[in-house]
């Protein structure tokens, strides 16, 4: 997490009054937010509150209705999917979307697809540095994707985009179906890989664990951000516990 400062660190990423549609249901309401450089930034929201959405907009993979997307000074809001990995825009999906029949050492390099190391030497020490972060995935580096554990599958997905350098990682409901123990484990891999200098956009429903390691957060409710702030003063806030966390 990033520390206060007088000067805040540069935008990396900016959604501005964007409405996403399906169909004629619309999923987006004019959603606004910013990821400063460094940042952990969680958007919190129950199901059916357009995270996802947001996330698919953001990535490319859902055309908006209205609204823009900037990303490093730039309208990417036209920008093909594609590109925008290529420019360092890197989601991991909710879902984890591994290639099953795949190794784990094949699915980490199918991160790095889209953005080529200049060299060997640099793509196999940022892979040295995925298998320090994540050991597990270097026990079972020849082991295919399917026969993963849940929370195995979570880090391999993680780690696949963070073979493509992001300049803004994307996670999408990381501790979807996994157990508690697992769910801990992965946030404070989370809060590591953002301490070593990269920026996250975290969409989350775990409330407890989202906010007590971001620097920001919105709490999107049917398409609309409701409340936006320090996330640890969201934390504390009686009616995002009784909402969230069941605490009345």
């Amino acid at each position: 997490m990033t520390s206060s400062a007088e000067t805040s660190p540069p935008v990396l990423l900016e959604v501005r009054d964007v409405v996403v549609h399906y169909g004629r249901i619309k999923a987006l309401h004019g959603v606004s937010l910013v990821v400063h450089e460094g940042e952990l930034v969680t958007l919190l929201g129950s199901n059916g509150a357009g995270k996802t959405t947001m996330m698919r907009a953001i990535s490319g993979l859902r055309p908006l209705t209205s609204g823009s997307i900037w990303f490093e000074g730039r309208d990417i809001s036209r920008v093909k999917a594609h590109q925008r990995v290529i420019d360092g825009l890197i989601q991991a999906p909710e879902g984890r979307g591994v290639f099953p029949g795949m190794t784990v050492l094949e699915n980490l390099e199918m991160g790095c697809y889209g953005r080529k190391f200049a060299t060997r030497a640099e793509h196999d020490e940022r892979l040295d540095w995925v298998f320090d972060t994540f050991p597990r995935l270097a026990e079972r580096r020849s082991q295919v994707g399917g026969t993963l554990s849940g929370g195995e599958q979570q880090m391999l997905a993680i780690g696949r985009a963070l073979m493509a350098r992001p300049r803004v990682l994307l996670l999408d409901e990381p501790s979807m179906g996994l157990a508690p123990m697992v769910i801990s484990q992965i946030f404070k891999i989370i809060s590591g890989i953002n301490a070593q200098g990269t920026t996250v956009l975290l969409v989350e429903q775990n409330a407890q664990q989202a906010l007590s390691r971001s620097d920001r957060a919105y709490i999107l409710e049917t398409g609309d951000v409701t409340r936006s702030g320090d996330a640890r003063e969201l934390l504390a806030d009686d009616s995002i516990r009784a909402a969230y966390l069941g605490v009345a």
